[in-house]
């Protein structure tokens, strides 16, 4: 059998044979991840009260799912073009160098809202201003952490490691959410305590991040131009069946079913008539569900059970926006939400783990900036997606968004199952081939 066939069995089946499962915290094991874990934790912590302000702030300034479309319209343009560039920089430059900068940007840029609130200057452009600034930064600093994490644990306990990541942050999202948005309706406190909250806890990312190696790339590394090393990692993906269906898989299903939560201002208020608390609620409920399927994955995100269960997730998690907006009372919204965050949790974390995995480690920062590019397409969609809520409805926009995300999914099934029984063909016809003659 040749390389390129061994390779793509490998990318197909994507397993080894079915081992013991890993601890559900084994990565957490080795001390240095642990502090890009503890760095990680304290990002998602600020990202995640932030996120919760800057929706009640847009909707607020503007009375509109567009305005709220928008603000991530602003997220989401710097992310499409600038995440590839992220990708190259994370497999060619110091990762530590590369997350400091990240940390110090979206720091900077939660702060200068955080006074333009408190001396009464805030604008509606200067949310926008906000979103392009934390776009770029996030587009640098994703790639740059998923590479560091495979450069520091290794092949072996990859998938271990980014389901604790993705537990770290669905975490957070249990309780911050909930508390900013209680913060929020305290007068003294209020939105603008709430960003310099943000500001306080990437600021301590960032102390943490400085502790960590420098995560330089290898010394033997061929000399490319940062435009050679983005097409050749754009054709390391095309060239790979299984890669390549994934990629596109997350960007149809992020782009088109993601923005949901870019609405749950707008649910909360209309729908449900509830203030910022009930908002907060919202993204807490969608938490609680979020980690606790990072708790099952974590010792279970190997071999052929984490295909199976990545499609399945994906299909609940469409299922469950499409239903969302019908729920009748906020209860049975909570449990719908509830469904929907563990869902789409477990179908991230699985993405990324079948990506990583099945990929080379230098080209792990190019691959998850290809990976994250259906972010920055979930950010240009909410407009485009909230202008179309505002003339027909939020439930029905909902009902089509979940419609699309199900059918990718049942794509995304039939395609892979046609590419195995490619592989399978070819397989057996190499091995049945009769040696040449000498």
């Amino acid at each position: 059998m040749s390389r390129r066939t061994q390779e793509d069995t490998k990318e197909v089946d994507g397993s080894a044979p079915e081992q013991a499962r890993p601890g559900t915290f084994a990565a957490l094991k080795d001390p240095v991840y642990r502090m890009l874990w503890v760095g990680g934790l304290l990002g998602f912590l600020a990202v995640q009260m932030q996120f919760v302000a800057r929706g009640w702030l847009a909707y607020n300034l503007t009375g509109s799912n567009k305005g709220l479309g928008a603000v991530y319209l602003g997220f989401g343009v710097p992310m499409l073009l600038l995440t590839p560039w992220g990708g190259v920089a994370a497999d060619r430059l110091s990762k530590r160098k590369v997350l400091m900068g990240c940390q110090a940007v979206l720091a900077t840029s939660s702060g200068l809202i955080a006074l333009a609130i408190s001396f009464d200057l805030i604008d509606y452009w200067m949310l926008i201003a906000s979103a392009v600034a934390q776009g770029a930064g996030f587009s640098f600093l994703g790639p740059a952490r998923m590479a560091f994490t495979g450069e520091l644990v290794g092949r072996d306990r990859l998938a271990n490691a980014i389901v604790l990541q993705q537990m770290s942050m669905n975490g957070t999202r249990i309780f911050a959410p909930s508390v900013a948005g209680a913060l929020i309706g305290i007068a003294f406190f209020g939105v603008a305590g709430v960003y310099y909250a943000t500001t306080i806890f990437m600021l301590c990312a960032l102390a943490v991040t400085v502790r960590l190696p420098p995560g330089s790339p290898r010394a033997d590394r061929p000399v490319q131009s940062p435009l050679a090393e983005l097409k050749a990692g754009v054709a390391y993906v095309v060239h790979r069946p299984l890669l390549r269906l994934l990629v596109l898989t997350s960007f149809v299903v992020v782009m088109c079913v993601f923005p949901y939560v870019a609405f749950l201002p707008a649910l909360a208020a209309e729908v449900y008539k509830t203030g910022p608390g009930g908002y907060g609620l919202m993204n807490g409920v969608s938490a609680v569900g979020a980690l606790a399927a990072t708790f099952f994955i974590a010792s279970r995100a190997e071999g052929e059970r984490a295909w199976r269960i990545q499609a399945v997730a994906g299909a609940v998690f469409a299922i469950a926006v499409a239903v969302l907006g019908f729920a009748p009372t906020l209860p049975i919204a909570l449990f719908i939400i509830l469904t929907a965050g563990g869902a789409s949790s477990a179908f991230q974390a699985l993405n990324n783990t079948l990506v990583l995995g099945n990929s080379d480690s230098e080209y792990h920062g190019r691959v998850q900036s290809l990976m994250m590019l259906s972010f920055s397409a979930f950010g240009m969609a909410a407009l485009p997606i909230g202008i179309v809520a505002d003339a027909i409805g939020l439930r029905r926009t909902m009902l089509g968004m979940g419609a699309i995300g199900l059918t990718a999914i049942g794509v995304y099934v039939l395609s892979r199952g046609r590419i195995r029984r490619q592989d399978a063909a070819l397989t057996g016809s190499e091995v049945a081939a009769p040696a040449p003659a000498t």
